[in-house]
């Protein structure tokens, strides 16, 4: 019997599924959490490159609608393929909410995004993992191991080495408005960590997709203009961007303590610069490269203290 296109794209993901654990197995769940978390990283930053020349150009809002609305049509297939059944959510509640929080601090992020430089709104959303780990500490009764504090603190003090002088310019009421959603992402992503318990990475991504575009919808429809191919193009990029980087989010969330991976966020930092050398020529000033190592060594000294503890349990 031959295989159709469906069962061929199943047999080429399960296979690359078994080339990922074949290569990491070997690995405690905190390392594989920080390589799903990093992986995540990298793609938010290549997402938010592509969003912020989108939100210049469209109303911010009807950017956001449209970037989630291709983020779900490039699930729709897997959804299809897997059965309504297979990702349907044992907490719709839950999903709902995640979602209406989630898009509360999409909207503060996305009307901030056209007014800041990318190197500064990817340095201020690393205030997002100081309002994780106090949440995870204090609602989800993580333990708050001294490393991850510790880690925490020296990342976010390599970001300030980064961002310090720029915060002291023009434009300060946008960054106190992408400063604010750094709170509301980290009750999203905490909302998150408690779904994983009872839903898979792809139903907590799918309905994240269904949700945000629901309630994306009627700001969007408020200042629409019709976009250009380029435009749908455009979007049609963020879609698998966006819905990769939160799967992966998503998986790091399953496999280890939601605290444990918060420090390789600060990575982002690094992939930013990077991006910004090859794509735009823009070449790192000196506190970005000082930044930035203090950054790496904090996520590689939290992730090979980690490595090193044998207690770690896969969800």
């Amino acid at each position: 019997m031959s295989t159709g296109p469906g069962q061929g794209g199943a047999t080429r993901a399960s296979g690359l599924r078994g080339w990922w654990r074949a290569r990491t197995a070997h690995l405690p769940p905190t390392v594989r959490a920080l390589l799903w978390s990093a992986a995540g990283g990298l793609l938010f930053c290549l997402l938010n490159a592509v969003l912020r020349g989108l939100s210049q150009q469209l109303d911010p809002m009807q950017t956001q609608f449209l970037r989630y609305l291709f983020g779900l049509l490039v699930l729709l297939p897997l959804v299809w393929h897997g059965g309504l059944a297979a990702y349907w959510p044992k907490n719709l509640a839950g999903q709902f909410t995640r979602g209406a929080v989630h898009t509360v601090g999409l909207v503060l992020w996305f009307l901030a995004l056209p007014h800041l430089p990318l190197a500064d709104l990817t340095a201020i959303g690393f205030t997002t993992p100081l309002f994780i780990l106090i949440g995870a500490g204090l609602f989800l009764r993580e333990p708050m191991r001294w490393e991850r504090w510790v880690a925490t603190g020296i990342g976010f003090a390599g970001v300030l080495i980064v961002v310090g002088p720029l915060l002291s310019g023009s434009g300060g009421g946008w960054h106190l408005l992408m400063l604010a959603s750094a709170p509301v992402f980290a009750a999203s992503f905490l909302i998150t960590k408690v779904l994983t318990r009872t839903e898979t990475s792809g139903v907590i991504v799918v309905w994240q997709a269904i949700s945000v575009t629901l309630f994306s919808l009627p700001m969007a429809l408020w200042a629409w203009q019709p976009p250009t191919a380029a435009q749908w193009a455009g979007f049609a990029v963020c879609g698998l961007l966006g819905s990769t980087a939160h799967y992966c989010l998503t998986r790091s969330f399953r496999i280890a303590d939601i605290s444990s991976t918060q420090s390789v966020k600060f990575l982002e930092l690094v992939w930013a610069s990077a991006l910004g050398w090859l794509l735009f020529a823009d070449l790192p000033t000196q506190t970005t490269l000082l930044g930035g190592a203090v950054i790496v060594a904090a996520t590689l000294w939290v992730a090979r203290r980690e490595r090193r503890r044998p207690t770690d349990v896969e969800i």
